[in-house]
């Protein structure tokens, strides 16, 4: 299995930038198709942004975007999400989860149930 870990979370006013991190390792982190999803408080978790294996392939939740990008490193196990332009919605625990996948599937998964493995979450703030 892999194991998750996200950081880069904080404290911005709106209009100000983040760079989540999600931190992979384990098994081979270039077999997996991998997701951002968020929390806020009292709601249900939502998807946020999706990306392939390869990297050639992403999916984003329409609120955000053109506001966020997914990317992934996998010569560093990594998978980032740029948020530009936060709004106080965007407030929330954001979550990065891990789906195995074989080299010849390409897909992006948007469903929480997609997905096998889950970090823990880091809090993300907008506010003035």
């Amino acid at each position: 299995q892999v194991q998750l870990v996200e950081s880069g979370g904080g404290l911005v006013q709106p209009g100000g930038s983040l760079r989540l991190s999600c931190a992979a390792s384990g098994r081979t982190f270039s077999n997996y198709a991998m997701g951002w999803f968020r929390q806020a408080s009292g709601k249900e978790r939502e998807f946020v942004a999706a990306i392939s294996w390869t990297g050639g392939s992403t999916y984003y939740e329409d609120s955000v975007k053109g506001r966020f990008t997914i990317s992934r490193d996998n010569s560093k196990n990594t998978v980032y999400l740029q948020m530009n332009s936060l709004k106080p919605e965007d407030t929330a625990v954001y979550y990065c989860a891990g789906r195995p996948v074989t080299p010849y599937d390409r897909r992006v998964f948007s469903g929480g149930y997609d997905y096998n493995y889950w970090g823990q979450g880091t809090q993300v703030t907008v506010s003035s």
